[in-house]
Order: structure tokens, then sequence, then C-alpha cells
């Protein structure tokens, strides 16, 4: 009987990892960064403004968290650092601007949440570009 071996590399977590922040990334910034982005005029006309900040600020404020945060994410550059400012949009997204929705309705919300924190609390993995400023 032949045994099928899987090379080593695909036997860690670090590559799980990898797949979780670049794919988690892309879907944040194709769904939600670049179309608010692409349509600012219109975004400023209807974003929701739960802490009084002023709509352009809260969708400065979005745009970093959906653009710049998922770009080291998908990096593993700051990988923690960068998950928390969309981990706190997400939040009051979820918790503020869409408090009435039933969890089916905000599953997607919810799950990257969990995907974020997963991202946060685990870190890069070894597949990710090493920071600059910290001697390795």
């Amino acid at each position: 009987m032949m045994k099928l071996t899987v090379p080593t590399i695909l036997q860690t977590p670090d590559l799980g990892l990898l797949f979780l922040r670049i794919s988690g990334a892309i879907l944040v910034l194709y769904v939600h960064g670049l179309p608010k982005l692409l349509h600012w005029q219109a975004e400023l006309q209807h974003i929701d403004d739960p802490l009084h900040l002023g709509a352009t600020l809260t969708l400065l404020c979005a745009l970093f968290a959906e653009i710049v945060c998922p770009l080291f994410v998908i990096l593993g550059l700051w990988t923690r650092l960068a998950c928390l400012p969309f981990l706190f949009l997400l939040l009051v997204s979820m918790l503020l601007v869409h408090a009435d929705w039933s969890v089916e309705q905000g599953q997607f919300g919810w799950l990257l949440i969990v995907a974020f924190a997963t991202i946060a609390l685990s870190g890069p993995g070894k597949f990710a570009v090493r920071n600059p400023f910290i001697s390795h």
C-alpha cells in the first residue's frame, strides 16, 4: 500500500493563519473598503455616525479600518495592532448601528469579528513580513 505524505509546510497552523489573514482582509477590502473609497460622496450622505464624530471623520476612520488595516493584515506587519481598528468598527456597527439585527441578519459581521479576533489573538504566524523596527 502506498502511503501519502503531506509536505511539512502544509502541516503547520501558520499556513491556516496565512489563509485566514489574506482571505479575510481581501474580503473586507473588496466588500467594504474599496466601495466606500470609490463612492466617497455618496457614502458621506448616508453613513451612520453613532459616536457623533461627524460624517467626514467617521468615514475616514472607516476607510482606515477597512483599507489601511487590512493591507497590514495581509502583509502580516503589525498584524495584532492592525486588527484592532477593524474590530472596533465592527463592534460599533454590530452593537450600536445594527443593534436591532438578529444573529442571522448580522452573521457576516459576527463571523468577521470571530476571524479578526482570532488573527489578533494568534498573531500573523511565520508567513509574514518582518517588522523593520525590531531586530530579529
